[in-house]
């Protein structure tokens, strides 16, 4: 059965005032029906960037050069926009960072959700409606029905949230990309609209991506993790084997940040040490060297996807060659 997304090389490059840099390099994953799969990962690795090349949303000065992106067996880099318009919104959407500034503040809330379903499905104004005030309510919003008609300042951040996951599940989509989407909201926030999305994935059967920098808030959202580095894949498994058997140190680190209800009280929080290196298109060996503890001269040599077994794969010279099995 062929998978629902398919990304094959996927490489990004951005225009400055210096040349191009390369923003993701090579990257390369899937997605199947109904799965949820996670990009985890700093700021600045590339995360976004990847679902932007994928949504063909990059802007000005933005370029994918190189590689494949299926969906649902169409190729979207090449495809005309028009014909691209009919997919994105429609079976391919996205819930954006920040929900005020994806929110036109001139329009009310309604007449945005309306603006989408009526694009994309078949239905008059007053169906549109209906349906809207049925999404609204569906994603937990209290007073549907008066928060229609009010204009996005005027809400608060976890509700503007839910407006857009509202107008992401409006037609229904097979996909659903969530960069990440309770980077503003408060802690209690965040597990309501994590429970949320989980929720409305499984009643719909619906796949998705969700980014995030915070590992530990995909423990119990994530079906596959897909963990990146300036602008790489450098480990993905399943969210069970990547909690119980990390292989990349990046991985580890990431892990080792995360505080748990089984820790010990004298446990100190490890903190990363270093940054993500901004030019590292120049980089030829292992991106993450410069900041790793274990590194060693194989290191600054171009490192291969090594497979640990079942479906693991890591970018790391060190974990093959200490013969660190998965499972």
């Amino acid at each position: 059965m062929p998978h629902l997304l398919e990304v094959q090389d996927l490489t990004t490059v951005f225009a400055g005032d210096y040349g191009r840099n390369i923003s993701v390099d090579h990257v390369s994953f899937h997605v199947d029906q109904g799965e949820v799969v996670c990009l985890v990962g700093e700021s600045g690795c590339g995360k976004s960037v990847t679902s932007l090349s994928i949504m063909g949303l990059l802007g000005k000065g933005g370029a994918v050069i190189d590689g494949s992106v299926l969906f649902d067996s169409k190729e979207l880099l090449n495809m005309p926009e028009k014909e691209l318009d009919l997919i994105r919104g429609n079976e391919l959407t996205m819930i954006f960072q920040d929900p005020l500034t994806s929110l036109n503040p001139v329009f009310t809330i309604g007449s945005q959700i309306t603006e989408s379903i009526r694009t994309h499905m078949p239905l008059s104004k007053e169906q549109a409606k209906k349906r809207a005030v049925e999404l609204l309510t569906k994603v937990g919003m209290p007073d549907a029905e008066n928060v229609f008609k009010k204009y996005p300042h005027t809400l608060s951040g976890g509700m503007r949230q839910r407006v857009m996951i509202a107008m992401a599940l409006s037609c229904r989509p097979k996909l659903l990309i969530a960069d990440e989407p309770t980077t503003a909201l408060d802690v209690t926030i965040q597990a309501q609209i994590m429970k949320l999305l989980r929720e409305l994935q499984q009643e719909n059967d619906m796949s998705m991506i969700l980014i995030t920098h915070d590992i530990g808030l995909v423990a119990n959202t994530a079906d596959r993790v897909i963990v990146m580095y300036a602008g790489q894949i450098i480990e993905e498994a399943s969210a069970e084997e990547i909690f119980a058997h990390p292989k990349h140190p990046y991985t580890q680190a990431l892990l080792d940040t995360v505080p748990t209800i089984r820790d010990d009280a004298d446990r100190k929080l490890r903190a990363i040490p270093g940054m993500v290196p901004e030019n590292y298109d120049d980089i030829t060996g292992c991106r993450f060297a410069e900041r790793c503890p274990y590194r060693c001269d194989a290191c600054s040599k171009p490192q291969a996807d090594y497979d640990f077994g079942c479906g693991h794969r890591a970018k790391c010279v060190v974990a093959y060659e200490r013969g660190m099995a998965g499972c």
